[in-house]
């Protein structure tokens, strides 16, 4: 969708659309530039026809004002709009600042996405664990001991268990690998858990 403004004779009414404007584009300012014109577009479109279907009962001005505080402040009402293009270039780009915007603006859309937002905590934990074994090589790393795992981690009294140690340096490549496989099942799930929210809304 093409965004054009809307040109008004009356300069106060001009002044009070361009500053919806504005709240706009600060309200969408996480978006792409395309989804941002997108929102811009149909909400002037929505404005220009309300302002048309009104011409004939009341001023411009009055007929702006009384459209703008139906549509309601852009920071609140887009919200949920906002979470849902995030979430949509996040699940197309896979990209993990995308992903990780993305759940951070669906918290509140439902317990699943704050499920996918500890998912995505627990996913920098494998990264967490590389920068442990690069300062702090003898007490990270996966300790088994009598046929059970002790753990997985950082332990404080690593030293005194390194002849239980058993993937030394190979943490790293090894973590690196879960980060990559975790980061897919997750992205992957956000764009079912989207694909299902979409179908269930067209019935």
């Amino acid at each position: 969708m093409t965004f054009k403004k809307i040109q008004f004779s009356d300069s106060n009414a001009q002044k009070i659309y361009e500053n919806y404007l504005k709240q706009i584009e600060s309200a969408t300012k996480v978006l792409s530039k395309e989804d941002r014109n997108d929102i811009l577009a149909e909400i002037s479109s929505h404005i220009y026809e309300s302002l048309i279907a009104r011409s004939n009962e009341t001023s411009e001005l009055v007929s702006l004002i009384d459209t703008l505080e139906r549509l309601g402040v852009p920071n609140e009402v887009l919200k949920p709009l906002i979470a849902e293009k995030k979430l949509l270039q996040a699940t197309k780009t896979f990209n993990p600042i995308h992903v990780f915007k993305a759940l951070i603006l669906n918290l509140s859309n439902g317990l699943i996405y704050t499920v996918f937002f500890f998912l995505y905590i627990f996913l920098f934990s494998f990264l967490a664990l590389i920068f442990g074994k690069l300062l702090f090589p003898k007490n990270t790393g996966l300790f088994y001991q009598d046929g059970k795992l002790v753990n997985y981690g950082i332990l404080e009294n690593g030293p005194e268990m390194q002849q239980y140690e058993i993937l030394g340096y190979w943490l790293i490549p090894f973590n690196f690998v879960l980060m990559i496989i975790f980061y897919l099942i997750i992205t992957f799930l956000l764009k079912l858990k989207r694909t299902i929210s979409y179908k269930l809304s067209k019935k």
